[in-house]
């Protein structure tokens, strides 16, 4: 599977999005293909499996697993690892995700909330027991990965999209940490209507958003002064975004509340547009002055 590298405009350099990561993406599409199934059944026989299954779980769940290792996967190669690191790193990842898929799938087919097993027998409290464990070597394994977009070697090679990585990891730890938080308080609920899931999805979609936009600089005219503080505007502004949805969460309210915390959220990530918005018109504005 030959993946297709990026070239850059003019003397910038070439990107070389998913170079080696074969078959991390591979999982990632089995993701999508798990989801894509759930979907349709649930579509034909509905979600709800008892006593205690989803399947729509099952769906929204591989999907994201899906869109995770792909975003992953896209930005591996400019993590500075060599043949043998990103081999520590991606194939103990892909046993995690495949067992991910399994105790997801499976279990909500069968009638059993993988996570929170109730009266379950001795097969499904081990499923659960180990999906827990696997949940933290996920977290410990990307702490590994993230570690290598701060080390200054990996930064001078590719200095705007690093910088984006860089913001892009921090709310990803805030999505693991919002993860470990549904696991302690054995469920997604928090007061009378705060939601955790949305602090843990939005943070992963950073993976996307911000080095996105990091991408787009580089295809600007823009000095590398001002590329990097739009990229630095971006990453901070996600951020804080996610602090202040946190913080709502935590106080028991839903993020849908008109409050302080929910508006400077709001404002933060509209910031963040923003910036991806006017990165976006001047790469399209060079790209017309080429043609």
């Amino acid at each position: 599977m030959e993946m297709v590298n990026v070239r850059s405009v003019g003397a910038r350099p070439a990107f070389r999005w998913f170079e080696g990561e074969k078959w991390l993406v591979l999982t990632a599409v089995l993701g999508f293909l798990l989801s894509a199934f759930c979907g349709i059944w649930t579509l034909v026989n509905g979600a709800e499996v008892a006593p205690g299954g989803n399947v729509q779980s099952a769906f929204s769940f591989n999907a994201a697993i899906g869109i995770f290792l792909l975003s992953t996967a896209l930005i591996i190669p400019y993590s500075g690892l060599g043949r043998r690191g990103r081999a520590f790193y991606r194939y103990p990842y892909i046993a995690l995700a495949l067992y991910s898929y399994f105790a997801e799938t499976v279990q909500n087919f069968r009638g059993v909330n993988p996570r929170f097993v109730k009266d379950g027998s001795a097969f499904d409290k081990g499923v659960g027991n180990i999906f827990a464990s696997v949940a933290l070597l996920l977290v410990v394994f990307y702490l590994f990965l993230a570690a290598q977009y701060f080390r200054r070697k990996v930064y001078a090679a590719h200095p705007e999209l690093v910088t984006g990585i860089r913001y892009a990891m921090v709310a990803v730890m805030l999505s693991f940490a919002a993860g470990i938080w549904i696991s302690v308080n054995q469920g997604r609920t928090v007061g009378l209507h705060g939601n955790i899931i949305w602090l843990h999805g939005l943070g992963f979609h950073a993976l996307q958003a911000i080095p996105l936009v990091a991408w787009l600089s580089t295809r600007t005219s823009l000095s590398i002064w001002v590329r990097l503080r739009m990229i630095h505007l971006t990453g901070i502004c996600y951020v804080l975004g996610l602090v202040f949805i946190g913080w709502q969460t935590l106080l028991g309210h839903t993020v849908l509340e008109w409050s302080t915390l929910t508006v400077a959220a709001g404002f933060c990530f509209l910031l963040s547009l923003a910036a991806g918005a006017l990165m976006l018109r001047n790469a399209d504005g060079l790209l017309r002055k080429m043609h």
